[in-house]
C-alpha cells in the first residue's frame, strides 16, 4: 500500500495505522491540516473491501474536514479516522476502548465524534481511554429541552438552509412549497432532512438500503418509497444524496435529470473531475463539505459553550457560504466543487 503518492494524499500532516490484538482493532486516523487549529473529524465504522479502500475514504475525508472548518469559519483543523470492520457484528467495548487509547496517543491533535457507522455511546466509550472526543454532550434545544450529543439534527438543517440557496439561486425561488426532492439515504441526516423539507411544503421520494427504515420515514412525513437504484431516474427538482460518497460518478451523472444536486452525503463527487461533468449538463452542485457543515458546527460550540440561538445562526450562514460559491463559479465559469475547494486552501493557507 503506497502512501506518499496516494492520488488522494494530500500532503497530510499525519496517518497513523491502529491495530490491537486483543480487541480485532484495525483502524486509520489521518490528521488532515491543523493550520487553523486541533483536527476535529468522526470515526466512521464500516466493512471496507480491502485496506485500500480504508485509505482512500480517510484520506478524502480528513481533507474534506479540513476544507469543511475553513469554509464554515471554525477555529478547527480537519481529520477523520476509520474502523475496518461491520459495525453490527464486530463492534465491542474492548474495540472501542482501543480506538479511545489510539486517539489519546495523538495528545490532542485528533479529536474525534460520531459518524456513519459510530454513535454517541460509541464514543462515550472511547471517552473512557480519552478525553479528546466530541459530541457527546447533551444541548439545548428550541423548546427548552434537550437533546443528545448527536449532531444529525445540526447537519440535517445546514443541509436544508444550503438547499434553500441552492434552489433560490438555480430556480429563482424563494419557497419550497411543492418543490420536488429526491433524497438518497434517509439514517439519521436524511431523515431529520425529510422533516425539514416535508414541513415547508416540498414533495419527496427516498430510498434507502434498509427497508423499515424507509417504511418508517415514508409514513412519518408522506414521503413516497423508491427502489435504491431508481432514486437517480426521478424527474425531480433537487437530488440529494445524504448515504455514503462517491454516488456522482460516471455511471450516476448521465442519469440525472434534476438541475439541483444538493445533500449531505461526504465526498460526493466520485472524482474531481465529476463537478464539471454536473456543470456541463446545467446541474447546480451545493459542494458537500460546505453544506453540510452543521455537524460540525455544532460539535464546535460543544466545546468552546454551547448556546442553541448562537449554533442556529452559524449554521445559516452556510447559505450565505454557497451563495459566494455559486456566484464565483458562475462568474468564472468554473465548477462550484473547484471554487469552493481554493476558497477553503486560500483560508487555510495551502498553496496546493
Amino acid at each position: 500500500m503506497h502512501l506518499f503518492d496516494h492520488p488522494d494524499f494530500d500532503d497530510h500532516e499525519q496517518v497513523v495505522f491502529c491495530s490491537d490484538a486483543a480487541s480485532g482493532l484495525r483502524a486509520i486516523v489521518a490528521v488532515h491540516d491543523t493550520t487553523l487549529g486541533p483536527a476535529l473529524g468522526g470515526c466512521r465504522m464500516w466493512p471496507y473491501a480491502s485496506d485500500e479502500e480504508a485509505l482512500r475514504d480517510v484520506l478524502r475525508l480528513s481533507r474534506g474536514m479540513t476544507y469543511k472548518s475553513a469554509l464554515a469559519g471554525l477555529p478547527l483543523g480537519g481529520g477523520k479516522s476509520v474502523i475496518i470492520g461491520n459495525p453490527r457484528t464486530d463492534k465491542s467495548e474492548a474495540l472501542l476502548r482501543a480506538m479511545g487509547r489510539n486517539v489519546e496517543r495523538l495528545g490532542g491533535r485528533y479529536i474525534v465524534a460520531e459518524d456513519s457507522g459510530t454513535g454517541v455511546p460509541d464514543i462515550k466509550t472511547m471517552a473512557l481511554e480519552t478525553a479528546h472526543v466530541s459530541g457527546v454532550v447533551e444541548k439545548a434545544t428550541e423548546g427548552g429541552g434537550t437533546r443528545s450529543g448527536d449532531p444529525s439534527p445540526s447537519t440535517a438543517y445546514g443541509v436544508f438552509v444550503g438547499l434553500q440557496a441552492a434552489v433560490r439561486h438555480r430556480l429563482h425561488r424563494s419557497d419550497l412549497e411543492g418543490l420536488t426532492v429526491a433524497i438518497q439515504g434517509v439514517g439519521s441526516v436524511g431523515a431529520h432532512l425529510a422533516r425539514y423539507l416535508a414541513d415547508a411544503g416540498a414533495r419527496l421520494w427516498i430510498a434507502d438500503i434498509d427497508e423499515a427504515q424507509v417504511r418508517r420515514v415514508a409514513d412519518s412525513v408522506g414521503a413516497t418509497p423508491v427502489l435504491p437504484d431508481a432514486i437517480f431516474d426521478l424527474e425531480v427538482d433537487v437530488f440529494a444524496p445524504c448515504a455514503l460518497g462517491a454516488v456522482l460518478n460516471d455511471g450516476t451523472i448521465p442519469r440525472l435529470t434534476c438541475p439541483v444536486v444538493a445533500g449531505a452525503a461526504n465526498n460526493q463527487l466520485a472524482e474531481a473531475r465529476h463537478g464539471q461533468a454536473l456543470a456541463d449538463r446545467g446541474i447546480l452542485y451545493a459542494p458537500d463539505y460546505v453544506i453540510n457543515a452543521g455537524g460540525v458546527i455544532d460539535v464546535y460550540y460543544e466545546r468552546a459553550g454551547h448556546d442553541h440561538a448562537r449554533v442556529m445562526s452559524h449554521i445559516g450562514r452556510i447559505a450565505d457560504t454557497l451563495t459566494e460559491i455559486f456566484a464565483r463559479a458562475d462568474m468564472e465559469r468554473k465548477p462550484t466543487a473547484a471554487v469552493a475547494d481554493r476558497m477553503a486552501r486560500q483560508r487555510v493557507g495551502r498553496t496546493r
